[in-house]
């Protein structure tokens, strides 16, 4: 066996990164419903105060205009698996981060929202790593 076909390299994608290809579909799916949420906000579909654009508070209209079309966009983008989904749903989660826990005397307190995006911001950098030292070891094996 030549050297050249012993250090052939593999395409298929590893466990890992399947499961981060499934995880990052799974962060799609839970975008376009945060999506979907601040549309029916911005829609009137519910009636009450905050429920309805012409009735809501500056900063609210603000808000929910920004995440209504910055939600379903880092859905696609994490759908497609694309560089750049991850990056508008980080955008979304630290908006959304800011205005429960940075401004709680105008958009109120809601921390469940606050902690599911710390649990999703937590798996998607331990993924990262272990990618990150995944590729790392088989570069120093292809060099060995």
């Amino acid at each position: 066996m030549s050297q050249t076909a012993s250090r052939r390299v593999v395409l298929e994608p590893s466990a890992v990164e399947v499961a981060f290809a499934w995880f990052q579909r799974l962060m799609a799916v839970y975008c376009l419903l945060f999506g979907a949420f601040y549309w029916v906000r911005l829609i009137g579909i519910y009636p009450g105060v905050l429920w309805r654009f012409d009735l809501m508070p500056v900063h609210w209209r603000i808000a929910t205009a920004t995440l209504a079309v910055f939600f379903p966009f880092a859905a696609a983008g994490l759908w497609m698996l694309a560089s750049w989904g991850p990056v508008i749903w980080f955008i979304c989660a630290a908006t959304e981060t800011v205005m429960y826990a940075g401004f709680p005397q105008l958009f109120g307190v809601n921390w469940p929202i606050v902690a599911v995006h710390a649990v999703v911001a937590l798996i998607y950098l331990i993924f990262r790593v272990v990618l990150y030292l995944q590729k790392r070891r088989e570069r120093q094996e292809m060099t060995d």
